[in-house]
């Protein structure tokens, strides 16, 4: 087996508020500003490289001062990146998002048009690499059609995180449009599976998506924990008790802990364990990425 993840999909500068004061719409509100190198995939990568993995990284990155400091942060964590790409004249991928006092966010937005030069062309041309994996994980800021290629063509397990309720879709029309519905698991969060399938309960949600090819179903919940389905098995985690600082980046461990126990054969659903206990360790970080992340989940 090979000793890599590829994961395939956003990175972004991002720019994130945290409140010390409540929330008061149309005024100014007393908090602290950070800036750093975030996006789905690419926090998907770092916590993989914080639980011990290599990482082939499959992005595209700006050609301003964002996407400069973005591929230089990258480097410096190890991510490999010759499977990325620099895009002159284009600007890079930017999130904004507001946190009240208990962590929670208010808003966001993400401006991410940049992905959209992930086309299948740019996957095929990657694709010996992207197949010699361990794991392969993409998020839903790539396209339908590029998440159809990889459904059609990755022939290592294939992992997809969901991102949002606006991006959710376009996994579930790529697997209707897609020849295999070759897809080991898909990660989504309550809102965002019953956006996929007008489902109120997870149990029903979950049935619905198995139903569509996915081996394997991973719903988080917040508070009410995690629910997990082959198909055949289900089986409900309760959340492990925490004190939220930030809930950004929680869904992004879970998939990296949950990819960690696929790779180490961990059976399912206790895959799902290590899962809980990356996104734990976040809701207990400042950062988007916890960087003691490892002592979490060995």
């Amino acid at each position: 087996m090979s000793e890599y993840v590829t994961v395939i999909g956003g990175v972004n500068m991002d720019i994130s508020a945290a409140l010390t004061a409540p929330f008061v719409p149309a005024d100014s509100v007393p908090g602290q500003v950070t800036l750093g190198c975030g996006g789905v995939a690419r926090n998907i990568a770092h916590n993989l490289r914080l639980l011990g993995h290599e990482v082939k990284f499959v992005s595209v990155f700006g050609g301003e001062t964002f996407g400069e400091m973005c591929w230089r942060e990258c480097q410096a964590i190890g991510l490999d990146l010759s499977l990325s790409e620099r895009c002159e004249g284009m600007r890079n991928g930017l999130y904004l998002c507001v946190n009240d006092q208990t962590g929670d966010m208010i808003a966001a937005v993400a401006d991410t048009d940049i992905i959209s030069s992930i086309t299948p062309a740019f996957l095929e041309a990657r694709m010996d690499a992207i197949n010699n994996s361990a794991l392969v994980i993409a998020d839903t800021n790539i396209s339908i059609d590029a998440l159809q290629y990889l459904i059609d063509h990755c022939t290592a397990p294939l992992v997809v995180d969901t991102v949002s309720t606006a991006k959710a879709p376009r996994v579930i029309k790529a697997l209707e449009q897609s020849q295999t519905r070759r897809l080991h698991a898909l990660k989504l969060n309550l809102q965002e599976a019953q956006a996929v399938t007008d489902c109120d309960t997870a149990k029903a949600a979950a049935e619905r998506i198995t139903a569509l090819g996915v081996k394997q179903v991973y719903i988080t919940m917040g508070s009410d924990g995690v629910y997990c389905s082959d198909g055949t098995r289900q089986q409900h985690f309760k959340a492990i008790p925490t004190r939220v600082i930030n809930t950004t980046g929680a869904g992004d461990a879970f998939i990296a802990g949950v990819a960690h126990a696929l790779i180490q054969q961990i059976p399912f659903p206790d895959c799902a364990l290590p899962g809980m206990k990356a996104a734990h360790a976040t809701l207990l970080s400042l950062q988007t990425v916890n960087p003691d992340l490892s002592n979490y989940c060995h």
